[in-house]
């Protein structure tokens, strides 16, 4: 596990490393194979499990790792937790390039509840996941591709333009929102694409026909430490790269770990409504091919589940958009979300259980709700509380500028979730069920 010293410059490495939830899986993925993990597929026959650790991808953007101390007939309990590997963005449209009045531009798609103003006069790239062919053997490859360099910018219309923009100003998703690719004739987007994947990849093969892709635009400027004494970290992707970073290195540093299970879901800024989502089907195909449904259903009832996406921090400018009494400040510990309206899943038993957790990581603890006369957002937990009836409780990092193109943290925060969450991972069973039993 990193060191309180080592924690920011593992999480910064994380966050460079995972421009798309495909970049973010890929690496999770190979951080357990690192750490004994064994990659099981989805496709193949897993028989009867015996004692050990393993993981299992779902389109290539979302995965789900477990361990298993005795095998899976032995399980009584699991220490279960969860985050989403997507973020807000600009996704790229099928039929991309386009020419007007001589500039050559890339239609996007707005993806997810997106603070658009950021993305702006922002330097950014393209990254994702390409699907193509190679000729005459009809076979179907998936290839990760990252441009990693500056590409692509939106720029904002002069203030001469629009003298009124700084006092009332609409953005226009459709039309404001085309970032510019180069000048003159148009380029072969194809062709483009499979260059850089030649790049990328020695002995990538000349005859490869592209197919589809999944490509989102990223800001090139790195994470960063910022602050008098460097206490912020300032990045991309904070929502929930964060969170995934912290649930892994618990999960792969915890001595003498006990039975866990592990959920990174795609799609929770877009709702969940997919295969790979929280909504859809990923985690309950998994524990059904792990227990027999009996044992499933008792082994539900004695877990607890940890939800961990990035809460509001109360932010200098705006103090009045808080609940007084629930104003998460930074360095202040990991944050337990709670609303009447079951927006989130925590509960006065699982808040209970994870203010424990915190008291045995020596780390502090605050509490969040959102104001009466103000919308509230949601998480993976109701869902997954909904589709296992398992006991839940909602928590996260406290941040700022949330679903912007640069967030920002206080990395003390994180580690302190990181220290609370291995101790999770290595309670004893007894300390599940009463939770369980209580919710």
């Amino acid at each position: 596990m990193p060191t309180q010293e080592q924690y920011p410059q593992d999480l910064i490495h994380f966050l460079a490393a995972s421009p798309t939830p495909f970049h973010a899986t890929s690496y999770s993925a190979d951080l357990l194979s690192e750490h004994g993990f064994i990659r099981l597929k989805e496709t193949e026959d897993w028989d009867e499990l015996g004692p050990g650790s393993y993981f299992v991808t779902r389109n290539d953007s979302s995965l789900i790792a477990f361990t298993l101390t005795q095998g899976a007939k032995a399980c009584q309990a699991l220490r279960m937790a969860g985050a989403h590997t997507d973020s807000p963005g600009l996704k790229v449209k099928p039929n991309a390039v386009h020419s007007h009045n001589g500039y050559v531009q890339l239609g996007v798609e707005i993806y997810g509840g997106a603070l658009l103003a950021p993305w702006f006069d922002r330097d950014c790239s393209l990254a994702g996941r390409v699907l193509w062919q190679q000729k005459g053997d009809g076979q179907l490859y998936a290839s990760l591709l990252d441009f990693c360099r500056p590409l692509l910018v939106i720029p904002s219309l002069a203030i001469h333009l629009d003298p009124e923009v700084n006092k009332q100003h609409s953005i226009n998703r459709q039309s404001d929102m085309v970032p510019l690719l180069s000048l003159g004739d148009m380029p072969d987007f194809a062709s483009l694409l499979l260059e850089q994947l030649g790049k990328q990849y020695a002995g990538f093969p000349s005859d490869a026909e592209l197919l589809d892709f999944d490509l989102f635009l990223y800001d090139v400027q790195p994470p960063a430490r910022l602050g008098l004494q460097e206490e912020f970290i300032c990045s991309a992707r904070l929502d929930n790269l964060l969170s995934c970073h912290a649930l892994l290195q618990a999960l792969v540093q915890v001595k003498d770990g006990k039975d866990s299970f592990l959920v990174l879901n795609d799609h929770e800024e877009v709702g969940s409504a997919s295969a790979s989502g929280a909504q859809g089907s990923f985690a309950q195909d998994v524990l059904a091919r792990l227990f027999l449904p009996e044992q499933r259903r008792q082994i539900l009832s004695r877990s607890l589940f940890v939800s961990v996406d990035n809460a509001h921090a109360l932010h200098p400018n705006f103090s009045a958009k808080h609940e007084p009494q629930h104003a998460p400040c930074m360095q202040g510990g990991p944050v337990i979300k709670m609303n009447a309206n079951q927006r989130y899943a925590s509960n006065a038993v699982t808040a209970a259980q994870f203010m424990l957790l915190c008291k045995q990581a020596e780390v502090p603890y605050q509490k969040f709700v959102m104001r009466n006369d103000m919308a509230c957002g949601s998480t993976i937990g109701p869902l997954v509380a909904t589709a296992l009836g398992v006991a839940t409780v909602d928590v996260g990092v406290p941040q700022l500028a949330m679903h912007s193109v640069r967030e920002t943290a206080a990395w003390l925060d994180g580690y302190f979730m990181l220290q609370a969450l291995t101790v999770f991972f290595a309670a004893n069973d007894s300390f599940l069920v009463a939770a369980a039993a209580g919710a």
